[in-house]
């Protein structure tokens, strides 16, 4: 949970963990209170060409997601 803070290689040409990528840094730029912890759990959701029932032309849609955090107690790993 704290490797891209304490133990990441910063490579400027090299995406080799999400804290590299523009968006990662960019969120840190925003939110820099949140950003100081580096166990805070950044979590993302992509449904790109996600179409699971065929209705991508209607105005309005709902589905259910299910999103799980897997923080962890501090002194508990």
């Amino acid at each position: 949970m704290r490797w891209h803070k304490d133990k990441r290689v910063d490579t400027e040409d090299v995406l080799r963990h999400p804290a590299d990528a523009a968006g990662w840094k960019h969120f840190d730029k925003e939110f820099p209170q949140f950003a100081s912890e580096p166990r805070n759990v950044r979590l993302g959701l992509a449904s790109d060409g996600f179409n699971p029932f065929g209705n991508m032309s209607t105005a309005y849609s709902m589905w259910p997601v299910v999103l799980i955090p897997y923080n962890l107690p501090p002194g508990s790993v």
